[in-house]
């Protein structure tokens, strides 16, 4: 996203020393993080290698046949040097290709060992070249869409971002193009409740989610193809995102590059806050899923919006803009660049509070100011949604106006419905409306709002970057996981050597392989 003489920084007056402070403090922070994630991987990271290498499909009972294989050889052989040696040296022995190596560990049929020298020589170089392959074919689907982009043009901002989950992926598909045809230029399919708890990623189409469709390889493939059909109907590139975090973040974010999603929910915290998983286990397959995100032309999505859920949206404004910062850090040290930060925030201020729409306007500003080009993704208002339909009609169109003066990026449509019901598809055609009216009414007015130098709107915004700093100060003493064991953010303390997963962490050892971060990391697909 380009910058414009309307620079919200030069109009909030912010310091551009502080800021500088605040992206060093940031990487300070979250240094020692990195240090932690890269000496570590996953039962999932290793998972999402054998995905990359063509491993798909489950058994009898519906477990990936990934989950049956990496657990054999974690039992066997351990998981401190990988799962590419293990697995590959077995099959040059035996002769068996990955599917039937996977089916024989889950019977007992083969065994697994480390191999040395020749042996392990051999069998990096025959594991590279095959997680190569699916390397490749994400490096295929980005150039594949950076042509459709060219050739139906690009979407001006904001794109308008509309959830569909019916829990039946048959039953999203035509709601999924019809929100498009009514305008949604992001289609969002939230997961079945509970899916980021699951340490497996479940096989085939599905119809029988909860509160959402679960995450699927197959899901994603059909999604895809409608929306690549509707999008030649259009005329204009419908893009499609789905959720990259819980216990499955590698995988899911592997398949997501394989079946050419634009988008995906991938925050460094939220897993750890909101569901309760290890710590460790979540910055370490952050890193992971992000360097497949940077590879596949991916915008990711954070989470700071969920801050605001649990801890008080004034109150708490300094912990999102830390977030955010620390979110910036280890997405660009995992390889992602501004143009597909798509930082997260919120409208959630108690719309009883005097000056509740300035201080929205404040705190959305600041955002747009410190992340110039990155689009932003702007969330409406859920925590204080009464069931008073035209008072969140109204709500829905003050936060649709605070977008288009503060030039968010990525734009969520607000539900009248939300906290009554899942919306009704002519919830969200009147919802698309509102979104319509506000910006073909005021969609410019950016271009003419100036807050006073002094006034309200700039104090607040310097006020919370303040307290940022103040914030990532402490944290920098203190260290990340423990602001993170203390409850800083969003009020929910999670200790390092807690959460669920945290028997998924394995230490590296000399002699670790992963050909996938090994070509992640070298740019290169052979």
């Amino acid at each position: 996203m380009s910058r414009t003489t309307t620079d919200p920084r030069r109009m909030l007056d912010l310091d551009p020393v502080t800021i500088r402070k605040a992206r060093s403090l940031a990487r300070k922070a979250g240094a020692p993080v990195v240090t932690i994630a890269k000496r570590h991987t996953t039962v999932s990271v290793e998972r999402a290698v054998l995905r990359l290498a063509g491993l798909e499909g489950a058994d009898v009972e519906g477990i990936p046949w990934v989950n049956r294989l990496v657990d054999v050889v974690s039992e066997e052989a351990g998981l401190a040097q990988g799962v590419a040696l293990p697995v590959w040296d077995a099959m040059l022995r035996t002769g068996d290709d990955l599917l039937t190596v996977a089916q024989k560990a889950a019977a007992g049929s083969v065994t697994f060992r480390v191999p040395e020298g020749k042996d392990a020589a051999r069998a990096a170089r025959a594991s590279r070249a095959q997680v190569a392959a699916g390397v490749r074919r994400i490096d295929a689907n980005r150039k594949h869409r950076d042509k459709l982009i060219a050739k139906y043009g690009p979407q001006p901002a904001p794109w308008i971002y509309l959830i569909v989950a019916t829990g039946d992926i048959y039953e999203d598909i035509p709601q999924a193009q019809a929100a498009a045809r009514e305008g949604a230029d992001v289609i969002a399919v939230i997961r079945s409740t509970g899916q980021s708890l699951l340490d497996y990623v479940p096989e085939g189409a599905t119809r029988e989610g909860y509160a959402g469709t679960y995450a699927t390889q197959e899901n994603f493939r059909l999604m895809r193809a409608a929306l690549d059909e509707t999008s030649a109907e259009l005329g204009r590139y419908v893009r499609l995102t789905n959720y990259a975090s819980g216990l499955c973040m590698p995988e899911i974010a592997s398949l997501a590059g394989l079946q050419r999603l634009d988008m995906m929910l991938n925050d460094s915290m939220y897993g750890i806050l909101f569901r309760d998983i290890n710590p460790i286990r979540t910055f370490v397959d952050q890193r992971f899923s992000r360097q497949i995100h940077a590879r596949a032309g991916i915008i990711i999505n954070t989470g700071e919006d969920n801050y605001l859920t649990t801890a008080d949206a004034v109150d708490a404004a300094h912990t999102v803009t830390v977030s955010q910062l620390l979110n910036e850090f280890f997405a660009k040290e995992a390889g992602l660049e501004n143009w597909q930060l798509g930082l997260g925030h919120a409208f959630e201020i108690n719309p009883d509070i005097p000056d509740s729409f300035r201080l929205e306007l404040a705190h959305a500003m600041l955002a747009r100011a410190l992340f110039p080009d990155a689009p932003l993704k702007w969330m409406p208002p859920t925590k204080h949604m009464t069931g008073d339909v035209f008072r969140g009609y109204l709500l829905d169109g003050f936060f649709n106006l605070a977008g288009a003066l503060t030039g968010q990026g990525i734009l969520l449509v607000g539900m009248m419905t939300e906290a009554v019901v899942t919306p009704w598809l002519s919830d969200r055609d009147l919802a698309l409306q509102n979104v319509r009216y506000v910006f073909n009414a005021a969609g410019n007015l950016r271009e003419d709002f100036r807050p006073a130098p002094d006034g309200f709107i700039a104090n607040r915004a310097r006020q919370v970057l303040g307290e940022a700093v103040d914030l990532l100060e402490r944290i920098v003493d203190d260290t990340l996981l423990d602001a993170i064991a203390d409850g800083t953010f969003g009020l929910m303390k999670r200790p390092a050597d807690a959460g669920r997963g945290l028997d998924g962490v394995v230490r590296k050892e000399s002699g670790y392989l992963n050909p996938a971060t090994d070509l992640l990391e070298e740019g290169a697909t052979r």
